[in-house]
């Protein structure tokens, strides 16, 4: 394998701007480009820091699918009796569950995200997920057929926020248990992914390059045809210790 070029690159701000989501983030791109060594998984030098940071990167991608396809209808799926201990085998109840409703819903293409969480009381795990479209209880009932289901389409968001806010606050509870994965080491199985989701619905990434924040907000703007409702700068974060960087949300 041939060595990577370690060229100067031209410095400036990078904007990772994903249209679907209507949201982007980006931070400033230095002419100089580090040297990186490998660091194996468990040998941070920081663990815990690590541990925020895969928290951050975890929620920001569940936030982008969520949003993206409009996942706002959340449920849970419970089971009956002494519940499920299994990692394992909850994830292939899991998958049995979503292949049983997109074939009971006629067959086309699902988006949906889930996210297994340990029950409190010792009964096991349980799962929640997000759909975008209305499904009948009895549909879900069917198609797991393991204990109980619930299902609801989010509501208390602000006036025109539509399914894209609604999907938004879907997101913000499922991030909610992805996060436990990260600061509490009962909650993770080693090996395991925290969450699941449909393949063929990751929202498409635009990058766009420029001299300022304002320069890299504004283009994204003129693509939305308005301004961002929500931005967000390291300027104002206490403690930061990155590259200068900049996040933004749009209505639609």
């Amino acid at each position: 394998m041939a060595p990577r070029s370690h060229a100067p690159r031209t410095a400036g701000w990078v904007l990772s701007l994903y249209p679907r989501a209507a949201e982007g983030g980006g931070c400033f791109v230095s002419s100089y480009r580090p040297q990186r060594s490998y660091v194996a998984r468990g040998a941070a030098r920081d663990p815990e820091r690590a541990a925020q940071e895969g928290g951050r990167r975890a929620r920001a991608a569940l936030r982008r699918y969520c949003a993206a396809n409009r996942l706002n209808r959340l449920g849970t799926l419970t089971y009956a009796g002494e519940g499920c201990h299994d990692p394992l085998q909850t994830r292939e109840h899991i998958q049995d569950f979503f292949r049983t409703l997109r074939t009971d819903l006629g067959g086309k293409p699902l988006a949906y995200v889930w996210v297994p969480e340990w029950h409190k009381t010792g009964h096991g795990l349980h799962v929640h997920f997000a759909v975008g479209r209305y499904v009948s209880r009895s549909v879900i009932n069917g198609a797991w057929g393991r204990g109980f289901v619930h299902i609801k389409l989010l509501g208390h968001v602000p006036v025109g926020a539509g399914a894209l806010g609604e999907a938004r606050q879907a997101a913000g509870y499922l991030a909610k248990y992805v996060s436990k994965t990260f600061t509490d080491p009962t909650a993770r199985v080693l090996g395991l992914h925290r969450y699941g989701l449909a393949q063929g619905f990751q929202p498409e990434k635009v990058t766009l390059r420029g001299r300022s924040p304002e320069d890299v907000i504004g283009q994204a703007s003129d693509l939305f045809g308005m301004q961002p409702a929500t931005v967000w700068s390291s300027v104002d974060a206490e403690r930061w210790t990155g590259p200068p960087a900049i996040w933004a949300q749009w209505a639609s």
